[in-house]
Protein backbone atom coordinates (compact mmCIF):
# COMPACT_ATOMS: atom_id res chain seq x y z
CA UNK A 1 0.00 0.00 0.00
CA UNK A 2 3.01 2.41 0.80
CA UNK A 3 4.05 2.41 -3.04
CA UNK A 4 0.56 3.37 -4.53
CA UNK A 5 0.02 7.04 -4.27
CA UNK A 6 -3.38 8.33 -2.99
CA UNK A 7 -2.71 12.12 -2.45
CA UNK A 8 -5.47 12.71 -5.11
CA UNK A 9 -8.35 10.26 -4.78
CA UNK A 10 -10.16 8.93 -7.71
CA UNK A 11 -13.49 7.58 -6.57
CA UNK A 12 -14.98 3.91 -8.09
CA UNK A 13 -18.12 2.17 -7.13
CA UNK A 14 -18.27 -0.58 -5.11
CA UNK A 15 -15.80 -2.66 -2.40
CA UNK A 16 -11.97 -2.62 -3.94
CA UNK A 17 -9.12 -5.56 -2.71
CA UNK A 18 -6.11 -2.83 -2.55
CA UNK A 19 -5.68 0.75 -3.29
CA UNK A 20 -4.67 -0.92 -6.39
CA UNK A 21 -7.86 -1.78 -7.71
CA UNK A 22 -9.55 1.78 -6.95
CA UNK A 23 -11.32 3.17 -3.72
CA UNK A 24 -14.51 3.81 -2.60
CA UNK A 25 -15.39 6.90 -0.52
CA UNK A 26 -14.94 5.19 3.14
CA UNK A 27 -12.36 2.76 1.53
CA UNK A 28 -10.19 5.85 1.67
CA UNK A 29 -11.53 7.32 4.73
CA UNK A 30 -9.64 4.50 6.19
CA UNK A 31 -6.86 5.04 5.02
CA UNK A 32 -6.56 8.49 5.95
CA UNK A 33 -7.83 7.33 9.28
CA UNK A 34 -5.04 5.08 9.54
CA UNK A 35 -7.10 2.00 9.86
CA UNK A 36 -7.34 -1.54 8.14
CA UNK A 37 -8.25 -0.95 4.24
CA UNK A 38 -12.25 -1.29 4.68
CA UNK A 39 -15.03 0.42 3.45
CA UNK A 40 -16.73 -0.20 7.03
CA UNK A 41 -13.80 1.61 8.98
CA UNK A 42 -14.59 2.23 12.77
CA UNK A 43 -13.25 6.09 12.25
CA UNK A 44 -17.03 6.98 11.35
CA UNK A 45 -20.37 6.42 12.56
CA UNK A 46 -22.10 3.35 10.75
CA UNK A 47 -25.18 5.20 9.39
CA UNK A 48 -23.33 8.41 7.81
CA UNK A 49 -21.04 5.54 6.59
CA UNK A 50 -23.46 4.29 5.32
CA UNK A 51 -24.89 6.93 3.33
CA UNK A 52 -21.52 7.46 2.20
CA UNK A 53 -20.93 4.70 0.19
CA UNK A 54 -24.40 4.88 -1.02
CA UNK A 55 -23.40 7.62 -1.94
CA UNK A 56 -20.58 7.24 -3.51
CA UNK A 57 -22.29 4.25 -5.75
CA UNK A 58 -25.23 5.87 -6.77
CA UNK A 59 -23.24 9.12 -8.00
CA UNK A 60 -22.17 9.09 -11.96
CA UNK A 61 -18.53 8.80 -13.08
CA UNK A 62 -18.93 12.37 -13.90
CA UNK A 63 -19.85 13.91 -10.21
CA UNK A 64 -17.81 11.39 -8.39
CA UNK A 65 -15.07 12.77 -8.21
CA UNK A 66 -16.33 16.33 -6.24
CA UNK A 67 -16.89 13.90 -3.32
CA UNK A 68 -13.29 13.48 -2.49
CA UNK A 69 -12.91 16.13 -0.59
CA UNK A 70 -15.71 15.58 1.72
CA UNK A 71 -13.64 12.11 2.86
CA UNK A 72 -11.83 14.13 5.90
CA UNK A 73 -14.80 15.50 6.96
CA UNK A 74 -16.15 12.10 8.16
CA UNK A 75 -13.01 10.88 9.94
CA UNK A 76 -13.59 11.08 13.62
CA UNK A 77 -17.49 11.60 13.43
CA UNK A 78 -18.52 8.30 16.03
CA UNK A 79 -20.86 10.37 17.95
CA UNK A 80 -23.01 7.56 19.99
CA UNK A 81 -25.93 10.25 20.92
CA UNK A 82 -29.16 8.40 19.91
CA UNK A 83 -30.32 11.10 18.45
CA UNK A 84 -27.91 10.63 15.49
CA UNK A 85 -29.37 7.13 13.43
CA UNK A 86 -32.84 9.06 13.49
CA UNK A 87 -32.55 12.07 12.78
CA UNK A 88 -29.93 11.61 9.82
CA UNK A 89 -32.33 8.97 8.34
CA UNK A 90 -34.75 11.60 8.58
CA UNK A 91 -32.72 14.07 6.80
CA UNK A 92 -31.85 11.66 4.02
CA UNK A 93 -35.86 10.57 3.78
CA UNK A 94 -36.74 14.37 3.13
CA UNK A 95 -34.37 14.65 0.44
CA UNK A 96 -35.35 12.06 -1.17
CA UNK A 97 -39.68 12.00 -0.70
CA UNK A 98 -40.69 14.62 -2.87
CA UNK A 99 -39.15 13.21 -5.82
CA UNK A 100 -38.68 9.04 -5.92
CA UNK A 101 -41.06 6.82 -7.43
CA UNK A 102 -44.26 6.41 -6.17
CA UNK A 103 -43.49 2.90 -4.77
CA UNK A 104 -40.47 4.14 -2.51
CA UNK A 105 -42.26 7.03 -1.25
CA UNK A 106 -44.79 4.17 0.40
CA UNK A 107 -41.32 2.55 1.93
CA UNK A 108 -39.76 5.86 2.76
CA UNK A 109 -43.14 7.34 4.28
CA UNK A 110 -43.30 4.31 6.80
CA UNK A 111 -39.64 4.82 7.58
CA UNK A 112 -40.14 8.24 8.25
CA UNK A 113 -42.98 7.95 10.18
CA UNK A 114 -41.19 4.93 12.20
CA UNK A 115 -38.03 7.11 12.63
CA UNK A 116 -40.02 9.99 13.90
CA UNK A 117 -41.66 7.63 16.69
CA UNK A 118 -38.05 6.96 17.50
CA UNK A 119 -37.03 10.53 17.94
CA UNK A 120 -39.67 11.19 19.83
CA UNK A 121 -39.01 8.18 22.39
CA UNK A 122 -35.75 9.43 22.93
CA UNK A 123 -36.50 13.38 23.36
CA UNK A 124 -39.53 12.33 25.51
CA UNK A 125 -42.09 13.72 23.13
CA UNK A 126 -45.50 12.33 22.52
CA UNK A 127 -45.20 9.79 19.76
CA UNK A 128 -47.46 11.28 17.20
CA UNK A 129 -44.97 14.45 17.13
CA UNK A 130 -43.37 15.35 14.12
CA UNK A 131 -40.65 17.35 13.32
CA UNK A 132 -42.14 20.08 10.82
CA UNK A 133 -39.51 19.74 7.87
CA UNK A 134 -40.43 15.59 8.27
CA UNK A 135 -44.20 16.76 8.25
CA UNK A 136 -43.41 19.42 5.27
CA UNK A 137 -42.27 15.92 3.27
CA UNK A 138 -44.68 13.66 4.14
CA UNK A 139 -47.26 16.03 3.08
CA UNK A 140 -45.82 16.52 -0.48
CA UNK A 141 -46.56 12.63 -1.04
CA UNK A 142 -50.06 12.84 0.77
CA UNK A 143 -51.16 9.06 -0.86
CA UNK A 144 -48.07 7.61 0.63
CA UNK A 145 -48.41 9.29 4.12
CA UNK A 146 -51.98 8.26 4.35
CA UNK A 147 -51.39 4.52 3.18
CA UNK A 148 -48.14 4.99 5.75
CA UNK A 149 -49.93 6.07 8.53
CA UNK A 150 -52.39 3.00 8.09
CA UNK A 151 -49.97 0.83 8.08
CA UNK A 152 -47.85 1.78 11.21
CA UNK A 153 -51.04 2.21 12.94
CA UNK A 154 -51.96 -1.57 12.30
CA UNK A 155 -48.69 -2.87 12.50
CA UNK A 156 -48.36 -1.41 16.71
CA UNK A 157 -44.85 -2.77 17.51
CA UNK A 158 -41.97 -1.54 18.21
CA UNK A 159 -38.59 -1.53 15.92
CA UNK A 160 -35.93 -2.28 18.15
CA UNK A 161 -33.82 -3.15 15.13
CA UNK A 162 -34.62 0.16 14.07
CA UNK A 163 -30.70 1.52 13.84
CA UNK A 164 -29.04 -1.77 12.67
CA UNK A 165 -31.67 -2.46 9.74
CA UNK A 166 -34.67 -0.04 8.60
CA UNK A 167 -32.42 3.20 8.85
CA UNK A 168 -29.86 1.87 6.53
CA UNK A 169 -32.55 -0.08 4.74
CA UNK A 170 -34.27 3.53 4.44
CA UNK A 171 -30.84 5.54 3.49
CA UNK A 172 -29.86 3.17 0.93
CA UNK A 173 -33.73 3.43 -0.63
CA UNK A 174 -33.69 6.98 -0.52
CA UNK A 175 -30.39 7.38 -2.19
CA UNK A 176 -30.64 4.92 -4.98
CA UNK A 177 -34.32 6.42 -5.50
CA UNK A 178 -32.86 10.20 -6.00
CA UNK A 179 -29.99 8.74 -8.34
CA UNK A 180 -33.25 7.55 -10.59
CA UNK A 181 -35.46 10.61 -9.93
CA UNK A 182 -36.57 12.22 -13.04
CA UNK A 183 -34.99 15.49 -12.01
CA UNK A 184 -32.38 18.04 -13.04
CA UNK A 185 -28.71 17.39 -11.38
CA UNK A 186 -29.48 14.08 -9.70
CA UNK A 187 -25.50 14.38 -8.91
CA UNK A 188 -26.01 17.52 -7.08
CA UNK A 189 -28.60 16.51 -4.65
CA UNK A 190 -26.28 13.38 -3.80
CA UNK A 191 -23.72 15.67 -2.93
CA UNK A 192 -25.93 17.97 -0.55
CA UNK A 193 -27.73 15.30 1.03
CA UNK A 194 -23.99 13.81 2.12
CA UNK A 195 -23.20 17.02 3.50
CA UNK A 196 -26.09 17.41 5.25
CA UNK A 197 -25.71 13.98 6.78
CA UNK A 198 -21.94 14.92 7.73
CA UNK A 199 -23.39 18.24 9.50
CA UNK A 200 -26.15 16.29 11.49
CA UNK A 201 -23.65 13.76 12.48
CA UNK A 202 -20.83 16.29 13.79
CA UNK A 203 -23.97 18.53 15.37
CA UNK A 204 -23.70 15.50 18.33
CA UNK A 205 -20.27 14.81 19.04
CA UNK A 206 -19.60 15.32 22.51
CA UNK A 207 -18.22 18.68 23.43
CA UNK A 208 -14.45 18.58 23.65
CA UNK A 209 -13.20 18.64 27.55
CA UNK A 210 -12.29 21.60 29.02
CA UNK A 211 -8.74 22.21 29.19
CA UNK A 212 -7.01 22.41 32.21
CA UNK A 213 -4.62 25.37 32.88
CA UNK A 214 -2.00 24.35 35.68
CA UNK A 215 -0.65 27.05 38.22
CA UNK A 216 2.77 26.94 36.39
CA UNK A 217 1.23 27.60 32.79
CA UNK A 218 -0.06 30.53 34.56
CA UNK A 219 3.13 32.04 35.55
CA UNK A 220 4.80 31.82 32.31
CA UNK A 221 1.97 33.69 30.80
CA UNK A 222 2.05 36.68 33.21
Amino acid sequence: MNNVDLSVPVLSRGKHRSPRKGACFMEFASYLAGEPWSDHPACTHPLLAGVARDVNDCTTDAGRSRLAPLIPSVIGLTPDDPHVVPRVTARTIRHALPIVSQERQYILAVALLVGEKQLALVEGRPLHDIQPESLAALESVPAATKWARSFTHRARRTTPDFARRTAPRAVSCAVEGISQACVPNPDERLYQLLVDAIEETKGWMPAPAPRTVTTEAVRFTV
